[in-house]
């Protein structure tokens, strides 16, 4: 599914992301994250090894919220799959939404041995307010 307009410009934007997966006993696990797009994917960066990460090897059904910072009434869901998982360029692109969402290079809070994975995901369904 192409992503509309307005979910693009929120994932330009340093917006709200809460993220779904699930746990291996089909209970919801969810963790805010912060958001990207290559223009027709979102992609999401994390660390190898969290639960979020073991749960999408398991099962790559996502399903996420985006909302606008400035008016958190104002937002998008997007129910898909990951399809890609990748740590090339991980560091590089933390370091980029970082920029995006402190205006800082990325501090690596838990340390720079951690290894960063980008996650691309391809929407089914996008819904929510505009």
């Amino acid at each position: 599914m192409k992503l509309t307009d307005p979910l693009l410009e929120l994932l330009r934007a340093p917006s709200t992301c809460y993220l779904a997966t699930t746990m291996p006993d089909g209970s919801p696990q969810v963790t805010q994250t912060w958001v990207d797009t290559d223009g027709e994917h979102v992609i999401i960066n994390t660390v190898q090894g969290y639960q979020k990460v073991r749960n999408i090897e398991r099962d790559p059904r996502v399903a996420l919220t985006v909302s606008d910072a400035e008016h958190p009434t104002r937002y998008l869901q997007v129910r898909g799959s990951v399809i890609g998982m990748t740590t090339e360029g991980g560091a590089q692109h933390i370091d980029k939404l970082s920029q995006k969402y402190t205006g800082k290079p990325y501090p690596w809070y838990g340390g720079r041995e951690q290894v960063r994975v980008i996650l691309t995901i391809e929407a089914r369904k996008i819904t929510g307010t505009r």
